[in-house]
């Protein structure tokens, strides 16, 4: 069956979370969750739907990069895309104009990874599968042909990948019957936020405990005293049992990383996620050499540009957990190579989720790393936050503080009419309704 791509149809979508101070942290103290969200349309009536996570203005910018970029989509066999999709990507990120305005990171590649989960969405779609089992289910040769190789063979080369793919086919079978049973190990940001009240931070704490949560984590870097305090409440409620990860949002310098979590070392964070700046490998490596020998790792991917960053933050032991964000580089293509160097590198990954969908596309890719690559979900674990799930068609299921494997055909990416109708911006009903309330305020926020 051809299968042909007609059309594009991007839209701006943002909910205003800032106004209860959801999402905040060190240094992004006002964030309203938002998308682009990217609908790829076919001849055949199937449409697959993809999205990339932005925090309110700015989102307009990544909008009209994906619509820039959608020439390179319309008019394609969809077929041809999915038989040859490692050159396909390559084709997406090397269009020889708008490679200037990257290359492979910023605006442009944030637009990127929206059509790039467009089409896995119209991938499963077409195959009547949620992606995680449509990952599961191609071979290691047809898995690996997604993946542009280019910088990152001195690392990993194709062959090593299907090698490692192919070493791990043994058990594959039982590991889905595990995983569609038991689901997959969920940590909750939830309890804390930084523009969370004490009394807030302590009932969120009790609330997730009792849903079965054993890891938290909390968000600190504005002011010590504060973090000392934080972090005595939520291990007051938690114990010493759980785990405590602290995330700092990348606001400290590299020595400054270091002395700031000393100070905190006897709350036993098992890691401080964005010490410094995600573009500072030797940084990293510097701040993880000075804390391990304290039991503290350092986490980090949630911004970083593309898998060359990754390649080198893994290199040089910069980082002992691996946190690729759904949104951030090139779609699952680029994410999927990350997954193979953390594994030849012996670096466990735990997705960064949380924003608008990232919960949602997660959960699919560690899923298929638990099947097909690393067997295991030891020092493993998804970051899970209780927000806006409630508009896609097919939220996530949480379970015993597990994400269960979803069961529905796509990449869980489609919202529901109602929420796109309402949360459209700037013209989107709740939007609308909240100028005519209090105008003044809303331009404060948005």
């Amino acid at each position: 069956m051809e299968i042909l791509i007609t059309d594009i149809d991007v839209k701006d979508i943002r909910f205003p979370t800032s106004l209860l101070a959801d999402g905040s942290d060190a240094m992004h103290t006002d964030p309203d969750y938002s998308c682009a969200y990217v609908t790829i349309k076919t001849n055949k009536g199937i449409e697959g739907y993809g999205l990339t996570f932005t925090l309110g203005r700015g989102t307009e910018i990544v909008v009209q990069a994906c619509k820039s970029m959608s020439y390179l989509v319309k008019g394609e066999n969809a077929n041809n895309i999915f038989t040859n999709f490692g050159i396909f990507w390559r084709k997406l990120t090397s269009e020889s104009q708008l490679r200037w305005i990257g290359p492979e990171k910023g605006v442009i590649h944030l637009a990127t990874a929206a059509i790039i989960n467009a089409l896995w969405d119209l991938w499963a779609r077409i195959e009547k599968k949620p992606v995680w089992k449509l990952l599961t289910d191609l071979t290691p040769e047809q898995l690996i042909s997604t993946i542009d190789f280019r910088y990152i063979t001195d690392v990993i080369t194709k062959e090593e990948a299907i090698k490692l793919l192919k070493d791990n086919q043994k058990g594959k079978e039982e590991r889905e019957m595990i995983l569609r049973k038991n689901g997959y190990p969920a940590y909750t940001t939830q309890v804390g936020w930084l523009g969370y009240s004490d009394n807030k931070v302590k009932e969120l704490c009790a609330k997730y405990l009792a849903l079965g949560f054993t890891s938290f984590k909390a968000k600190v870097g504005q002011n010590l005293a504060d973090d000392i305090r934080r972090c005595q409440l939520i291990r007051e409620v938690i114990g010493y049992e759980n785990k405590l990860m602290v995330d700092a949002n990348q606001i400290w310098d590299i020595n400054e990383a270091i002395e700031w979590m000393k100070q905190l070392i006897k709350f036993k964070p098992t890691w401080i996620e964005e010490p410094t700046s995600p573009d500072d490998v030797l940084g990293h490596a510097k701040i993880a050499n000075e804390l391990r020998p304290h039991g503290i790792g350092v986490a980090t991917g949630e911004m970083c540009a593309n898998r060359v960053m990754f390649k080198q933050l893994l290199q040089a032991r910069a980082i002992d957990y691996c946190q690729i964000d759904s949104a951030r580089i090139g779609g699952i293509n680029e994410i999927l190579s990350v997954y193979l160097m953390a594994k030849k590198l012996n670096v466990p990954v735990c997705p960064h989720a949380g924003g608008v969908g990232l919960c949602e596309m997660v959960q699919h890719l560690q899923m298929w790393d638990f099947i097909c690559l690393n067997g295991s979900t030891e020092n493993r674990v998804i970051e899970y936050v209780d927000q806006q799930h409630e508009h896609f068609e097919y939220p996530i299921c949480i379970q015993n503080a597990c994400y269960m494997p979803p069961t529905s055909p796509g990449y869980s990416t489609k919202f529901t009419e109602d929420s796109i109708k309402n949360y459209s911006y700037p013209n989107g009903e709740k939007w609308k309704n909240m100028y005519k309330k209090d105008s003044s305020n809303l331009i404060q926020i948005i």
